[in-house]
């Protein structure tokens, strides 16, 4: 411990009046030596040539492990950890660099699914549609009305777009997040197994981050306000249960996979758990689940989480998805700035900014038109929740699988649909202001510039 400190403390007199480049490294360094006498370092994300046994010899003799393999077998990307009690993940992913047959290394980030806004007037009163539990057939399964037909669906005129076009969704969209309840009536039908990267086993559950002898069943629960920002219809010890810092996030990857079932209800959900109940989630994480996205055939990624911090190997990862012809949609964040955030803010990933029903700008929600591609509803959304039950949201991260479910959709027009065509016909949205990309999002305008000709024949 002292020498790795001494050590540091030598590294930052030697960077002083260095470049640039050289400062940073030291300004991370000072930054966590405090963190990493009290915790566990981060690790290192590398790129190799070496392989996983040539990593692991050039580890030996610089004070690391290999953890595991990043891309899916393709034996490039790996994450490794310092093996000496507070070795700085910044000095050794420095000193990797320096390896013969190490091509890059960076220090794994930890982030955090934004939290649905707080200071909303309109959050702080369920909307309608959420005391409207009257059923409705949904494609095969069934839903809540105030669900199928909330303002939403309809502002972004989604039930003539499948009607018109006869569309329900296509292909495979995973969704990487907090996982999903695999048990929820509406979802069980079309969601795959998909794999928890936070406890490295398969199943996209988040029903593994709470403990429950006997789940609730709720037949007429008022709406009870659950992780300080969501009106869930739970009963008040569910609510209670699931309050609290520890569960920030939780039921956040089963609110998500339902707005995307809601405008795709026939693609099938690939949950990807990259994020733990609290919302923090690991860089490395994200990027095993876009390469397991790829490998296991998914046509859509939605990502509701951004980084204010960009990754070379987050875009090396985005860049491998977008070449295998994968459509990619992020949200651009809950900060209400005009900011650029990732992965929203990358060439090939559609950004998507929050709207409210009067299309109008959230107050909340980032824009500039570097990080928004579109526009969508992202107040009082009313989804999936779990406990076989439902939920409202505010923010972004219900405003981006809007979009990801209308990709789904142009693909049972267009079945080889890439990001380019995809972007191209979600850019043909209702225009509303300056900063907001191309508009809020109309998926009948969408289909209709994909396969203009069925958009005119008249409905049987």
């Amino acid at each position: 411990m002292r020498r790795s400190i001494w050590l540091a403390i030598l590294l930052a007199v030697g960077l002083w009046g260095q470049p640039a480049s050289a400062q940073g490294l030291l300004q991370g360094i000072l930054s966590n030596v405090g963190q990493l006498l009290t915790g566990q370092p981060q690790g290192v994300i590398v790129r190799t040539t070496l392989g996983p046994a040539g990593l692991q010899a050039a580890c030996r003799q610089n004070g690391c492990t290999v953890v595991g393999n990043l891309d899916g077998g393709l034996n490039q990307l790996f994450l490794v950890r310092p093996t000496q009690q507070g070795l700085i993940p910044q000095l050794l992913a420095f000193v990797l660099r320096l390896v013969t047959g190490i091509l890059d290394a960076e220090v794994d980030q930890v982030l955090n699914i934004p939290p649905n806004p707080t200071n909303q007037t309109l959050a702080n009163m369920p909307p309608p549609g959420l005391w409207d539990s009257a059923p409705v057939n949904y494609y095969g399964a069934n839903a809540w009305d105030g669900y199928v037909n909330q303002p939403a669906a309809q502002i972004i005129h989604l039930s003539k777009a499948q009607t018109t076009f006869n569309v329900g969704g296509a292909g495979i969209v995973a969704d990487i997040d907090t996982g999903v309840d695999p048990n929820h009536p509406v979802l069980k039908g079309v969601l795959l197994k998909g794999y928890d990267f936070t406890r490295n086993q398969p199943g996209g559950s988040e029903m593994n981050d709470i403990s429950l002898s006997n789940p609730p069943a709720c037949g007429t629960c008022p709406a009870a306000f659950v992780n300080q920002h969501t009106a869930a219809m739970v009963d008040q010890h569910t609510a209670a249960m699931v309050d609290g810092n520890a569960y920030a996030a939780f039921g956040h990857g089963t609110m998500v996979a339902g707005v995307i079932h809601l405008v795709a209800p026939t693609a099938q959900i690939l949950p990807l758990k990259a994020f733990h109940s609290d919302g923090t989630g690991n860089l490395s994480d994200i990027i095993r689940a876009i390469y397991y996205a790829v490998h296991n055939n998914a046509n859509v990624i939605n990502m509701s989480f951004d980084l204010s911090q960009n990754s070379t190997e987050l875009v090396n990862a985005i860049n491998y998805a977008s070449n295998q012809n994968l459509i990619l949609v992020a949200s651009s964040g809950n900060d209400g700035q005009q900011e650029i955030v990732y992965p929203a803010g990358l060439r090939n990933v559609m950004g998507v900014a929050s709207t409210n029903n009067q299309d109008q700008r959230s107050s909340f929600s980032n824009y500039g038109n570097q990080v928004v591609w579109v526009a969508a509803p992202g107040e009082a959304i009313v989804t999936t929740y779990p406990f076989a039950t439902y939920a409202a949201g505010w923010g972004t991260s219900f405003s981006s699988p809007m979009v990801a479910g209308t990709a789904s959709l142009l693909l049972n027009l267009q079945p080889q649909e890439n990001q380019t065509q995809a972007a191209w016909a979600v850019s043909h949205a209702k225009w509303i202001s300056f900063n907001m990309g191309n508009g809020r999002l109309d998926v009948y305008l969408s289909l209709l510039s994909s396969n203009p000709v069925q958009g005119l024949l008249p409905l049987d």
